[in-house]
C-alpha cells in the first residue's frame, strides 16, 4: 500500500515536470533560421516521401539539390519537380549500404553543385510485422539502410566539412528511436542505433563547427505504407500502418514537417521532435518506463497476430484489402501520389 501511494504522489510531479519541458520548449526564444541560399544540400533518399518534400523546401529556399535513391525512374520524376522549380539539381543513384557509392555520390555532387553544405540523411527502410515473423536478415537489412547509412553519408561530408569549418549534418531518425514500438522492431533497433551516433557526433564535431541535428518526428503523410515490407498477416498490418499514417490526429503533413526540420535545424536546434505529444511520450519514457512499457504492451495484444504459417515478406502495395485502401486512408493516397510514392501511371 505504502509503495502504491509513493507511486501515486509522483505522478503530479511527473505531469508537473512534462508541461514544464513542453512549456520551455514552447516559448523559449529560438535564433531566426539561416538561409539555405546558395547552399548545396545533399538528401539521401530525396526522390520520394519526406526526403523529396525536404528537397523541394530546401530548393524554395534557394538551395542546390542534390538527391539520391535506388530507384531511377522515381529519381527521374523527383529531377524533373525540383528542375521546374528552378533549383541547379542532381539525381544521382545511390545505395547507402555501401560506402563506395556514398562517398562517390558526395565526391561526384562537389564536382557538379559544389562541396555538400547541408547532408540530410534521410534514406531507410522499414519492415512491421510481429517479432516472431521477422528474421535475422530484416534486422540486417534494417540496419545497413537506417544506421550504416546514416554513418557512410556522415563519414564522406566531415573531412570537407572540417576543412571548410562549417556544415550541417541533419538525421533523420524517429521517435521509433526514442520509445520501441511493437511491430516494428528490426525499424526501432536500427533507430536507436542512429540516434545514438548522431547525438555523440554532434558532440564530436561542435568544437570544429559543425552542427548535428538529430530528428525524431512521429508518424507523417509521406504515402510511404506502400512501399514498406509487411510480414505475418500483412493485409492486417498493412491496413492499421496505413491508416494510423493517414489519420490528421495521428500524423502530420510532410510539406509541415519538412518545414519544421528545415526551420529548427537551421536556428541551431540539438534535436527535433514532433508533434508535441510525441515530444510529451519521449519524456515519459525516460520518467517512466514503466508505464510507457504497459501502454505499449497494451498496444501490442491489440495488433494482428502471427500466423501459423508464414507468409514471407510483402510490400505494401501487393497487401491492399477492403480496409485499405478506403475513405480512412484518403489523405495517406493522396500524399503517396504527391510525394512521388507511386508514378503517374499508377494514381
Amino acid at each position: 500500500m505504502a509503495y502504491h501511494r509513493k507511486r501515486m504522489s509522483l505522478a503530479p510531479a511527473l505531469f508537473t515536470g512534462v508541461a514544464g519541458a513542453l512549456a520551455y520548449r514552447a516559448i523559449r526564444p529560438l535564433r531566426p533560421p539561416e538561409t539555405l541560399d546558395g547552399k548545396t544540400v545533399l538528401v539521401t533518399g530525396g526522390s520520394r516521401g519526406l526526403g523529396f518534400a525536404i528537397a523541394q523546401e530546401a530548393a524554395a529556399r534557394g538551395a542546390r539539390i542534390a538527391i539520391c535513391g535506388r530507384d531511377p525512374s522515381s529519381l527521374e520524376r523527383a529531377r524533373a519537380v525540383l528542375a521546374d522549380m528552378g533549383a541547379p539539381v542532381a539525381a544521382l543513384p545511390c545505395d547507402v549500404t555501401d560506402l563506395a557509392a556514398v562517398q562517390l555520390l558526395v565526391d561526384t555532387v562537389g564536382r557538379a553543385l559544389g562541396e555538400v553544405d547541408v547532408l540530410i540523411n534521410n534514406a531507410g527502410v522499414i519492415q512491421v510485422g510481429p517479432a516472431e515473423e521477422m528474421t535475422a536478415a530484416d534486422y540486417a537489412e534494417a540496419m545497413a539502410a537506417n544506421f550504416w547509412g546514416v554513418v557512410h553519408s556522415s563519414l564522406a561530408v566531415v573531412p570537407g566539412m572540417r576543412a571548410r569549418g562549417s556544415g550541417w549534418i541533419i538525421n533523420i531518425a524517429s521517435i521509433g528511436g526514442r520509445i520501441s514500438v511493437p511491430h516494428l522492431l528490426p525499424y526501432g533497433a536500427s533507430k536507436f542505433a542512429a540516434v545514438g551516433f548522431s547525438k555523440g557526433l554532434r558532440a564530436e564535431l561542435a568544437p570544429h563547427g559543425i552542427r548535428v541535428v538529430t530528428v525524431c518526428p512521429g508518424l507523417m503523410r509521406t504515402g510511404s505504407p506502400r512501399n514498406a515490407t509487411f510480414r505475418g498477416r500483412h493485409r492486417r498490418e498493412y491496413a492499421w500502418f496505413s491508416i494510423a499514417d493517414s489519420l490528421p490526429l495521428l500524423s502530420v503533413s510532410a510539406e509541415w514537417a519538412a518545414r519544421r526540420i528545415l526551420d529548427d535545424a537551421m536556428r541551431g536546434a540539438a534535436e527535433v521532435t514532433f508533434p508535441i505529444t510525441m515530444r510529451a511520450a519521449s519524456i515519459l519514457e525516460v520518467a517512466a518506463p514503466g508505464l510507457t512499457s504497459g501502454v505499449l504492451t497494451l498496444a501490442s495484444r491489440l495488433l494482428p497476430r502471427a500466423p501459423r504459417h508464414s507468409s514471407g515478406a510483402r510490400a505494401g502495395r501487393e497487401s491492399e484489402s477492403w480496409l485499405s485502401p478506403s475513405l480512412l486512408t484518403t489523405l495517406g493516397d493522396r500524399a503517396a501520389a504527391r510525394y512521388n510514392q507511386i508514378a503517374r501511371d499508377e494514381r
